[in-house]
């Protein structure tokens, strides 16, 4: 709540443009002062200082409200992801005012699934849309303009078929470009602006990871609890703004090794594909990357993973209000696909901690020689 701006709080314009001129913007910024320097910075008197601390406090501190306010305000509170199983299983689909975090390995439709959200926020409500705009955080230059408009056209071809809707859906996805930690942290304080000026309902960071994980080798001293509170930060900013404006935030994380002692509970060999599997004595595995940490500061994990060279899953490793469950899916040109009967979906296996939850990656293929032509054509046409 600190990251709130002042100008959203009761403070007149001028003040607010005093304190910009000192660089104070946030109501973190002003509670970090004594009253004394507020009065130096502000031009006002003691008094006058000591009330303008109270008034940012109250405006930036957390209201209480009751279980039943909340369970009222259930309708519209969800945001429907177009996957009927698992929105059936998280009532309604992605929680607004919080954080959804997509982990898993490279090719597993991590952006492909973000970019498919991005088109269905833009819909109209009569649509199961938000009618929004969408505001997308990229790290790794991995969003593509051509996929959002194949995805929307593929996926709704009856309404997307005027060129005009395709224009004006195109144009509510604002696309930001961050390549560094700096550049990210600097973003994410100006997204409340942002979120405002663009009518924004849905902010994706794609991906979390990405940035942090090259500037920051955790074998160096000092570097791990850097990191540590550089991603609590954004965690906390993040928060603010998906509870503040009640929009669902969409993160996409990546995956490491563990190499602890630590097995996972479930006596699954992770990593077969295809006749190839991980040796049981193997102590590493593979698991979402950030540490257990980071895994406690978002609200609901989806691990997305491999079953073979051509089917994937999505498994609901943590929510507050799903069980663990575990979903077939495919991508396909129109995005993420559940395949067989939607109604038929479950667990498959007994969860663990999420932040320890072991992932399924792609460490090989099979292939037989004497169908390889076939093959190979199969694998030209999937997507990644």
């Amino acid at each position: 709540m600190g990251s709130k701006k002042l100008r959203r709080t009761n403070l007149s314009a001028e003040i607010c443009s005093r304190l910009n001129s000192h660089r104070i913007e946030t109501c973190r910024d002003l509670l970090s002062l004594t009253p004394l320097e507020v009065m130096r910075v502000a031009g006002v008197s003691y008094s006058q200082a000591c009330q303008l601390l109270k008034t940012t406090s109250q405006a930036c501190a957390p209201k209480m409200t009751t279980a039943l306010e909340l369970w009222r305000q259930k309708t519209g509170l969800y945001f429907p992801t177009s996957l009927a199983a698992l929105d059936r299983l998280l009532q309604g689909g992605l929680a607004c005012g919080t954080l959804t975090e997509v982990t898993g390995p490279s090719g597993c439709g991590k952006s492909q699934l973000c970019m498919m959200l991005s088109v269905l926020a833009t819909l109209p409500h009569s649509m199961g849309g938000l009618d929004r705009g969408v505001l997308y955080i990229d790290t790794e230059s991995a969003f593509s303009a051509e996929r959002l408009v194949e995805i929307a056209q593929s996926r709704f071809p009856d309404y997307f078929s005027v060129r005009e809707r395709v224009e004006e859906m195109a144009s509510r996805v604002h696309l930001f470009r961050e390549l560094t930690c700096r550049d990210v942290q600097s973003r994410l304080q100006n997204l409340e602006e942002d979120i405002i000026s663009c009518r924004a309902g849905l902010v994706v960071l794609d991906s979390v990871a990405s940035v942090v994980r090259k500037e920051f080798d955790p074998s160096l001293p000092g570097n791990l609890a850097h990191r540590s509170n550089l991603l609590g930060q954004q965690a906390a900013t993040l928060k603010y703004l998906a509870q503040e404006f009640s929009i669902p935030v969409v993160l996409t994380n990546q995956i490491t090794t563990n190499l602890s002692d630590l097995k996972p509970a479930t006596s699954f060999k992770w990593n077969s594909l295809e006749g190839s599997s991980l040796a049981a004595e193997d102590s590493g595995y593979v698991t979402a990357a950030l540490g257990n940490t980071w895994s406690h500061s978002v609200n609901t994990r989806l691990i997305v993973q491999y079953v073979d060279a051509h089917c994937r899953q999505i498994i609901v490793a943590k929510s507050p209000i799903a069980a663990f469950a575990v979903f077939k899916y495919s991508i396909q040109s129109d995005g993420i696909r559940l395949e067989g009967d939607d109604d038929q979906a479950g667990p498959s296996h007994q969860g663990t901690d999420p932040g320890l939850q072991p992932i399924r990656v792609r460490s090989g293929f099979a292939c037989n020689l004497t169908r390889g032509s076939s093959a190979i054509r199969n694998m030209r046409g999937s997507y990644s």
